[in-house]
This record gives structure tokens, sequence and C-alpha cells, in this order.
């Protein structure tokens, strides 16, 4: 069992814990960090306005939480430093504040083997998306998983220009709103991004664009990504229009069923769905079959769903998985 602690109780570090909990992913937590309240933090466990009523008990007591009789160690260190994470395999990094080495490692500085920062960051050793770069894992120590965009990007560009070859390509993520909006108009890090989220659809700049082609730099002067917000709570899609090589011959759903059929990253549905149809899909992306277009013989127009923090988390998981088999579990 691979032993995980994770730092910063968020959307994903709640995400990551309510997979763990009802999943069978080999993993083990073994301790949470937050800087908020205990309490805080167990109401938004019990309660999330995205996936609903947490299905167990959630219980607290002093520097603790149990959840389905599982009592986990409940911290409260600005630096984790403090803490001695001696026989932790794997740090979930996920407070969004490890963007410099000084935060980056501070897991490892108080004993964990290996961290994992749920976002970009240049402080990484290394930036993996599964299905894209995965070769470059290595035996970096801290990883970034990338975004949640990016994770749904990558992998697709890879998988088609390994089977059509791409010439160029265009993606807009249509992204459902953030955190790091405001909920009133506000001044932000941007005109556009001072703007009330869930009034407005808001175009905006993405990190996917250089982190994808961080992972891919194949992509470097063959690809472009723009960004919309949307006022919608969860679940986001990638809008791809793809000019290949060479003329497109087998039907391209032919191709992606074949190519996809036992993708645990790349998901298919036939069915005209919606956005809320999506939540809590664990793949990077699900391509919507109904909208696959092609114009002329070699463009190509996709659109693919993501759950932007089930998805992602569950790339967390399968990354955590991935590092802790380099050298088996320390526990």
């Amino acid at each position: 069992m691979t032993r995980v602690f994770i730092n910063g109780f968020g959307r994903i570090g709640r995400t990551l814990f309510r997979q763990i909990l009802t999943g069978d992913t080999g993993l083990d937590i073994v301790g949470i960090n937050d800087i908020a309240s205990l309490e805080t933090c167990a109401y938004l466990l019990r309660y999330d306005s995205v996936y609903g009523p947490l299905p167990a008990e959630v219980v607290t007591g002093p520097g603790w939480i149990e959840v389905a009789g599982r009592r986990i160690a409940f911290s409260q260190q600005a630096d984790l430093r403090a803490l001695d994470l001696s026989g932790v395999d794997v740090v979930l990094e996920c407070t969004g504040r490890a963007t410099t080495r000084t935060v980056a490692e501070a897991g490892i500085d108080a004993g964990a083997r290996d961290v994992l920062i749920s976002g970009p960051s240049a402080a990484a050793d290394a930036t993996v998306v599964l299905g894209a770069n995965d070769q470059d894992l290595g035996d970096a120590r801290i990883v970034s998983n990338a975004s949640c965009t990016t994770n749904a990007i990558a992998p697709l560009l890879r998988l088609l220009d390994l089977g059509l070859g791409i010439e160029t390509a265009h993606v807009t993520t249509i992204h459902c709103y953030t955190g790091s909006q405001p909920t009133v108009d506000a001044p932000g890090p941007s005109p556009e991004r001072s703007r009330a989220a869930a009034v407005s659809m808001i175009p905006t700049s993405t990190s996917a664009a250089a982190q994808v082609v961080g992972v891919l730099p194949e992509f470097r002067s063959r690809l472009s990504i723009a960004a919309v917000r949307v006022p919608c709570l969860s679940v986001s899609a990638i809008d791809a229009v793809i000019q290949t090589h060479e003329d497109i011959e087998q039907p391209v759903a032919d191709f992606l069923k074949e190519a996809l059929a036992e993708s645990p990253l790349i998901g298919l549905t036939s069915d005209p769905c919606v956005s809320t149809d999506l939540r809590a899909r664990p793949e990077s992306l699900v391509l919507a079959l109904p909208e696959t277009m092609t114009t002329g013989p070699r463009q190509l127009r996709l659109l693919g769903w993501y759950d932007n923090e089930w998805g992602f988390s569950a790339r967390m998981i399968d990354m955590a998985r991935r590092m802790a088999a380099r050298s088996g579990p320390l526990g």
C-alpha cells in the first residue's frame, strides 16, 4: 500500500480524498495538512456543492478527522518542515503554493520520499502528463501533474499525431469558473478576469498553452490554444480543430473506437451529452462522437468533455502509484 499525505485540503485535496476513500486505488492516506479550521475542512468534505454529500460519517477530534471509521491525523502547519513525514511515499501537494523550490521540496525536507504537485510548477524536477510524456518521469522526486486542461489536450494530440499525423491544431478550452475568479466584479489580473464569474462567458488565457508544448515540444510551432471561462460550476470541454498531413481515409469515429478501446485516459460517448452528464468521470477527456466532424479530406473537429477536478485527481492517483512503484512503497 502506497502511503500518501495530502497537503492542502481544498478542491483537489478533498476530491483526492473522496476517490481514495471510495475506490480501490492502492493508496493509504496517512495524514492531512491545511491551515484552515479542522471543523471547516470536515464540513466541506461532508457537504460538497459539486459531488454531493459524502456517503460516510465524518467526525473530528483534537488533531484528527475520522471518516467511515478510519481516523487520520490532521495538522495545521504553514510549513511542512514542522512535521515528521518519515515513511510517507508521496506528498500530494495541493496548496497551489508550490511554485518555488522552497515550498515544492518542503515535503522531502520533512522526510517524505516524493512530492506530486497538483498544478503547473516551474520548481518541479519534471512535468509529466500520462499518455503524453510518461517517459520523462525517470527518477524525478518532485513532479508536477500539469493542469487539468493539459491532461485533457496533450494525450489526445499525441494519439492523433501518431495515428493521423497533425500539421496544425487549434484548441479552445471552454472552462468552468474557478476560485481564482471573483463572484462580483472586482480588480483582477486582467480586465476580463475582473468580471463576475457566474454571469458572463469570459475570454482569457490558459497556462495549458505553455504546458502542452512543455510535455510535447514537437508541437511548438504547430499548436495554438485559447480559453473561455463559462458560468458552469463543474465540467469543462475542449473544442479542437486539427489539420492532418494526409487525407483522412478511415471514418474518424472508427479510428477513435479502435485506438481508444482500452484507454483509461480518453473515453468516448455516443450519447448527446451536456456538461453535467460528465460529472465525476475519471478519464482525462471524454470525446463526444456526435460532435465529430470533418471538413474536406484533412480537417477534423473534435469536442471532448473533462471533469476538471475529478479527472485530474484520478491522474494524480495514477501518478502517485507510478512514482511509488519505482522503488516500492516505503511502508
